[in-house]
């Protein structure tokens, strides 16, 4: 099977139940949770998938963590919880895939306090200023399709470096708003731990992410 990118949304948050936009990096709900266990339970592809490329924001993280332990590498995981695989597939934690606006609820924590919540996870990637909504990170329309375009650049890396690989598929955990960037299509609205499936195409060495057929 060729390989696939699985644009997956993150599960019911805390802010989508009660409308507080201004509930800085909310966690999930019990029903989000949920959501994710359930996800673990539906998703048919978990064991060809090599890497999961994650948003910083709690909500994502507990997304991934909650639905695809089965098939995470045990390193990001206690090791007494049993949870995580060996040789599973890695974990990277991606400021490019953070949330559009700049309101709280989609304003991340610090560096500190995401080593000091997930401490099995590397957030070597993440500046300490990372969540700040300014430059790179700005909820203009340029920045965020400048991100998006940084996205597909970095999965057509990795595809690269899975290509020879059975576990060549890749799993893009992120949110409502940037996902219509990331696949370049407005009309996407995936529920709450919802996904897609999608292939990766290259012409004058842009990247676009076209839906792949039958997903």
């Amino acid at each position: 099977m060729a390989a696939q990118i699985f644009v997956v949304r993150h599960a019911e948050a805390a802010h989508n139940v009660s409308k507080d936009f201004n509930h800085r990096d909310p966690p999930l709900t019990e029903l989000g949770f949920q959501q994710a266990r359930q996800l673990a339970e539906t998703f048919p592809y978990g064991p060809r998938v090599g890497a999961i490329l994650v948003s910083p924001l709690r909500r994502t993280i507990q997304t991934t963590l909650a639905a695809f332990s089965h098939i995470l590498d045990k390193r990001y995981f206690s090791p007494d919880s049993g949870q995580g695989i060996e040789d599973g597939a890695i974990l990277i934690v991606d400021p490019d895939l953070q949330e559009r606006s700049s309101f709280p609820c989609d304003t991340g924590s610090s560096r500190s306090l995401l080593e000091e919540t997930f401490p099995y996870l590397s957030f070597n990637g993440l500046e300490d200023t990372w969540y700040v909504k300014e430059a790179a990170y700005s909820s203009e329309n340029e920045a965020v399709e400048e991100r998006a375009a940084r996205v597909r650049r970095y999965i057509a890396h990795l595809l690269a470096k899975l290509k020879d690989q059975e576990k060549n598929h890749l799993i893009i955990l992120t949110h409502g708003v940037f996902m219509k960037f990331l696949v370049g299509d407005d009309s996407i609205d995936l529920p709450k731990a919802g996904w897609k499936g999608y292939t990766l195409k290259t012409r004058e060495a842009n990247y676009t992410l076209v839906p792949a057929e039958g997903l």
